[in-house]
């Protein structure tokens, strides 16, 4: 008997599976005489297309169909939709920049989509598609987001003046101007959020069926949200409804961009429908570059505003947001966190954004591990660092100063979030103790000795997760002897699986080999979405619901079958009993004289969680190479609850290492005349490996949430918002010892860093 509980380590039941080969990811679905397809891509950046030849390719061996932008318009298709309706600070609608599943009078950004080609093998569609002529006249593009919204900067969409496709303010200006008014210091930085490209394991992928009895389409595709795709792509895009089904099997890592739709998922569907054949297509790597939605891409303007004593009063900044070509599905809304975030555990008076949206002739951006609260909390932490050294006050003690105290909360930030637990002080305080914090200077003596530079970066971090839409659900169904559980979440590697049966384990009071757990597919739970790390929160909480609602389904068979009343009927450890007396049926026995028992849970939203935490960082640098060693990490973190802490590691250490590739590694880098991609390939863009990292000294001071039943906060992607600053702050630890350098951009590669040492 194995009845596991909420808060025990449970190994990842997933894992015998995938570690034995034997998931099915998209790409394994292969069935005979499906279609391969392959997507002619454009080579510029910015292109009128005058005309699309297809013959040659149409004659080319074995190829089924070539498709083109006027084939998916004479068939009505619609546009990918932008669903976050922004509004400028006028009050007038953002920009629309609608994006077609196929190109057909302008290409935006190298990759954008010309052509689809359907042959009997992957390779002959290659081959075809290289005899597909199409007659570009090149325009000027321009890449840089901060150029883009300067006067004369080449314009990506005619009639978005400037290329601002979004122009709003958040918070209130007046009250941080007078904050900054009366301001004894004031701190200014100017930093960039560097681009990123997610790179999962498993590329995108995406295999479509038709059944032409039903008129119906599955599109099997590697997805954290098999609802709202289906909904995107059935509904908007291809007007077919509920003719469309969604699957997802195995998901080989997300990150955020598989939450997106992109548009080889509709034009497979398409493909497939007008083909009434099967067709089947896989993104390569070089593809995944040019085609994935990529993450971050900010450049910043920001100021802090304190008095005398070192008392934050306000934090301001102006953001330069880039949006990439197109605008994706959430991607006008993720910046807008920076706002939320820049109070962070700080006790501030005010906070205002000044946020511009800006479109370039680049891979659109969207929701990348962290989504804007990494961004936030970066320019906020910085922003101290640099203030403790202008007042020659310890960072730690700055921090200190300013904290929200436990007795203030609940507490309304200045962005108007309501912090309902943390004991920030408590947390650092805890944090300096393990990494040490005292014995810094002997290890930093020790490393000069050695002709070598240490530095220590100390990083307080907050985020919001868990509350935002779109809704989750949960269906439960019993039977004679299983439990099988359908969330609207699609597992890509957080073990889902397992938590979901430990806590129907514990609500339900079966033993986890009696659970299965299914998932990703549209037909079966209508309602759910991977991100944003409201797991826990959101479908555990209504995993909780609909358990409770099976039970109360069985009490009235119950009853009948222990010939006792209702009222007299209690539930515990998987029975029904009569009070008072030792008659009992098992759940398994009453669902199978009722005909199964099941209840659908939709939980609309629900409460924001504050998940909140510390991270060290304590690095060595080689002066004559520029090349930055972790050679210590420190991180405590306060998630509320543990649901299973052997996983919540699994999670904490991965954004960590997220984190690390974004501080000192990754960076999308485009030409800034021709808009080409410089690193399109891992030659070119730099990921971290297992040997850049190191061994994380991990600890937790959780504080329950009390805005929700389970007491959890969000886990997701903490590690990728506390791990940027906290590098970055130990880099230039070091370089403002050795040069007075205040700042240095991510990504500190070693030639930047030796470059900074040497100039």
């Amino acid at each position: 008997m194995t009845k596991f509980a909420i808060g025990q380590t449970v190994h990842r039941l997933e894992d015998p599976t995938l570690l034995q080969g034997q998931g099915c990811y998209t790409d394994d679905l292969r069935p005979q005489g499906a279609g391969h397809a392959f997507v002619l891509r454009s080579p510029h950046a910015h292109a009128i297309i005058r005309g699309i030849d297809t013959r040659a390719a149409q004659a080319a061996p074995g190829v089924i169909a070539v498709l083109t932008g006027k084939d998916a318009k004479a068939d009505d298709l619609g546009y990918l939709p932008c669903i976050v309706p922004v509004k400028n600070h006028d009050g007038t609608p953002r920009g629309d920049t609608p994006r077609p599943v196929l190109a057909f009078d302008r290409v935006r950004h190298v990759g954008d989509p010309v052509a689809l080609v359907v042959a009997a093998t992957y390779h002959a569609a290659r081959d075809a598609a290289e005899l597909i002529d199409v007659d570009y006249e090149p325009l000027p593009a321009v890449a840089d987001v901060f150029a883009a919204a300067q006067p004369g900067a080449p314009q990506v969409w005619p009639g978005i003046s400037n290329n601002i496709v979004a122009d709003l303010h958040m918070g209130s200006k007046d009250a941080t101007d007078a904050a900054f008014a009366r301001a004894a210091h004031v701190v200014k930085i100017e930093l960039i959020q560097n681009r990123l490209v997610a790179n999962p394991m498993e590329p995108r992928a995406a295999f479509a069926e038709y059944d032409p009895a039903t008129d119906r389409s599955t599109l099997h595709t590697s997805s954290q949200s098999v609802a709202m795709l289906r909904a995107h792509i059935g509904d908007i895009v291809l007007k077919i409804g509920d003719k469309l089904r969604v699957r997802s099997g195995n998901v080989g890592g997300a990150f955020g961009m598989k939450a997106m739709q992109h548009p080889e998922q509709p034009m497979i569907v398409w493909a497939s429908r007008r083909l009434k054949r099967a067709v089947r297509w896989t993104s390569d790597r070089s593809e995944g570059f040019l085609t994935d939605v990529q993450g971050r891409d900010h450049k910043v303007f920001a100021e802090l505003a304190l008095d005398r004593g070192g008392r934050f009063l306000a934090v301001r900044a102006t953001v330069y947001a880039g949006m990439g070509a197109y605008l994706s599905q959430f991607a006008p809304m993720i910046p807008q966190s920076v706002h939320s975030m820049m109070p962070s555990v700080y006790a501030f008076e005010a906070a205002h954004l000044h946020l511009i949206e800006v479109t370039t002739n680049t891979v659109p951006v969207d929701a990348y591990r962290g989504a804007g609260r990494p961004e936030g909390i970066y320019v906020t932490e910085r922003l101290i660092d640099i203030a403790a050294r202008q007042l020659g006050i310890a960072p730690d003690e700055l921090r200190r100063r300013n904290f929200i105290k436990l007795s203030q909360l609940p507490y309304k930030t200045a962005a108007g979030l309501v912090y309902d637990s943390g004991d920030f002080e408590g947390l650092q305080a805890k944090a300096l103790k393990e990494a040490d914090w005292d014995g810094f200077p002997a290890r930093r003596a020790a490393s000069e000795s050695r002709g070598k530079l240490r530095g220590i970066g100390l990083t307080m971090y907050v985020e919001r997760c868990g509350g935002a839409a779109p809704p989750d659900s949960v269906a439960i169904k019993v039977n004679r002897d299983r439990v099988t559980v359908l969330p609207g979440t699609v597992d890509n590697g957080q073990g889902h699986t397992t938590v979901l049966k430990q806590m129907v384990s514990e609500y339900l009071g079966v033993d986890m080999e009696k659970i299965d757990v299914s998932q990703g597919d549209s037909d079966a739970n209508p309602f759910g979405l991977t991100g944003g790390s409201r797991f826990a929160v959101v479908t555990g909480t209504a995993a909780s619901i609909a358990s409770n609602e099976v039970i109360d389904k069985g009490m009235e068979q119950a009853a009948k079958m222990l010939e006792a009343a209702a009222a007299d009927i209690e539930y515990r450890d998987g029975d029904y009993k009569v009070k008072g007396t030792d008659r009992r049926t098992t759940l398994f026995d009453v669902a199978g004289a009722a005909g199964g028992l099941e209840a659908l849970h939709i939980k609309n939203t629900g409460a924001l969680t504050f998940p909140n935490g510390c991270h060290i960082a304590e690095v060595e640098i080689d002066p004559q190479t520029g090349v930055t060693t972790i050679e210590r990490y420190t991180i405590v973190d306060d998630f509320g609850r543990a649901l299973n802490p052997m996983l919540l590691l699994g999670q904490v250490h991965g954004g960590t290492v997220q984190g690390i590739g974004q501080a000192l590694f990754e960076h999308a880098v485009y030409d800034n005349d021709s808009a080409q991609l410089l690193t399109g390939s891992f030659m070119d863009y730099a990921m971290p490996r297992a040997d850049d990292v190191p061994s994380f000294n991990t600890s937790f001071h959780h504080t329950p949430c009390v805005t929700n039943p389970l007491g959890v906060k969000g886990a997701g992607e903490a590690g990728s918002v506390g791990a940027p600053p906290a590098i970055i702050n130990a880099i230039v630890d070091v370089l403002y010892a050795k040069k007075g350098i205040t700042h240095i951009d991510m990504p500190a590669t070693r030639e930047k860093v030796w470059r900074a040492l040497n100039s």
